[in-house]
């Protein structure tokens, strides 16, 4: 028998609560009640949580801020909008709040019910299409870390050490070497996997709305704010805020990230209240935060509080030797994505990709793969397939013969398949062979490395052999 769907119940009036628990539960559902939406925040966090019904009016935080809070936490979850009001007016509000639907008082226990029914259904929709895209970036996770090098090892060493805990961190590195992969890599291996993951980038928001985009606002804050908005930093509550190019956040933002920072406190804009937060900020930046200080652009004092652990992502000038996996997990993302067959690339294309010093680092190298993809004819990726750019780098830091390592005789595909082998018994050797463990340090799914694992002839037991 399975288990009872999970309801929300949000309402001031405890009648209304009651009544609305009791048709439920007869209908065999398990209800949660609330009786202001601050309350109502907290019940959020039940995994099993598949429908809120809240009343639009309420004090305190009120039903259309807390379906915002609900379209941030837990967008899966679809909100029964329950008002006294009744008119056009108040349905489109509800709507456009971002209700799925909305029952006005009084009702019978018939139309209750039924909008639940409706309601459950989207929500199982919104999970399996969530569960579809999950399984369509798998290629897209998988080629975030990839390498076998030891600067990659080391990177890989340095996530792990610093995962499990709630220390700030600063990721240096050039543009495009994958700072957020690696900030994602943190969240997901952390104990704050399964909260909120919330990005901004510093640099790509106009600096007059910046502040309200961090902090959020109140109704009424400035012209146009017609109903309260949380800010990314609320939104983030219980896991983890990515500050990416922090060294562009203008200094009068910088006081109040750093009272953030130090007091886990901070105000919306338009309000004197205070709120708290439990957020993790991980801030990455291309440039040199300590010569920013110097110029008197950047406070010392926060970056001393999000320097506690410093990051930083090797170019990919300084792996080469990552150059083949990385160009092949991209190849296998993009000609699923393209629907073009390739079987790889020749060893001449790999030599003068391993040649180019790649100033886009990984960023430029996928966008090299993507152009040689849609130039190639004949099933493997040649060197005039390669964008101009990365053949006349390659020619103009061509080695002398003494210094250019010679090819053997293995074929690239079974190198390929030996490096992946190596990666997967070491990640297995760690996990003690539990594989859904090895698949997350790997950044895989469990289905994945279920697949790579036949694919490749690993067996799997308590002593793991290749």
């Amino acid at each position: 028998m399975s288990e009872p769907r999970t309801l929300l119940v949000v309402d001031d009036e405890r009648n209304m609560r009651m009544v609305m628990q009791m048709a439920l539960e007869e209908a065999g559902y398990r209800v949660l009640t609330a009786e202001r939406g601050d309350d109502a925040v907290g019940l959020l966090r039940d995994p099993d949580l598949a429908v809120v019904l809240s009343d639009l009016k309420m004090p305190g935080l009120s039903g259309g801020e807390l379906i915002a809070r609900i379209q941030q936490e837990r967008p899966e979850v679809p909100v029964i909008v329950i008002t006294a009001y009744g008119s056009i007016r108040s349905a489109v509000e509800c709507i456009q709040a971002g209700a799925s639907d909305y029952l006005t008082k009084p009702f019978e226990p018939e139309e209750l019910q039924f909008a639940v029914r409706s309601a459950l259904r989207l929500h199982d929709l919104m999970r399996e299409n969530r569960q579809l895209q999950a399984r369509v970036s798998d290629a897209q996770r998988s080629a975030r870390l990839v390498g076998e090098g030891p600067a990659m090892q080391r990177l890989r060493e340095q996530i792990g050490q610093v995962a499990p805990y709630k220390t700030n961190i600063l990721v240096t590195g050039e543009s495009g070497t994958g700072k957020e992969a690696v900030a994602r890599a943190i969240h997901e291996t952390g104990p704050r996997a399964d909260r909120p993951w919330v990005a901004i980038n510093c640099s790509a928001i106009p600096r007059d709305l910046m502040e309200s985009e961090l902090f959020g606002y109140v109704k009424g804050a400035f012209t146009g704010a017609a109903r309260s908005r949380l800010g990314r930093l609320e939104q983030a509550d219980g896991g983890t805020l990515f500050l990416d190019e922090i060294g562009d956040l203008e200094p009068p933002l910088q006081a109040k990230l750093l009272r953030v920072l130090q007091e886990r406190e901070f105000s919306p804009l338009g309000s004197d209240a205070i709120r708290r937060v439990d957020v993790r900020i991980i801030a990455a930046t291309n440039r040199d935060l300590a010569q920013l200080v110097a110029e008197g652009q950047f406070r010392e004092d926060l970056l001393y509080r999000l320097d506690v652990y410093n990051i930083r992502v090797p170019p990919l000038r300084e792996r080469r030797e990552d150059i083949p996996l990385l160009a092949a997990a991209f190849l296998d993302e993009l000609r699923a994505e393209m629907g073009k067959p390739a079987t790889g690339f020749t060893n001449e294309a790999l030599s003068e990709m391993a040649r180019h010093d790649w100033p886009g680092n990984v960023r430029e190298l996928r966008n090299a793969v993507e152009r040689s993809l849609l130039s190639c004819r004949d099933g493997r990726i040649q060197p005039e397939d390669l964008p101009d750019r990365v053949r006349r780098g390659a020619a103009s830091n061509a080695a002398s013969p003494a210094e250019e390592a010679p090819l053997d005789a293995t074929g690239l595909d079974d190198w390929l398949a030996e490096a992946e082998r190596r990666r997967i018994v070491q990640a297995l050797e760690q996990t003690d062979g539990i594989q859904v463990q090895a698949a997350r340090l790997l950044g895989i799914s469990e289905r994945s490395l279920w697949h790579r694992l036949k694919k490749l002839d690993i067996r799997v037991d308590r002593s793991v052999r290749g």
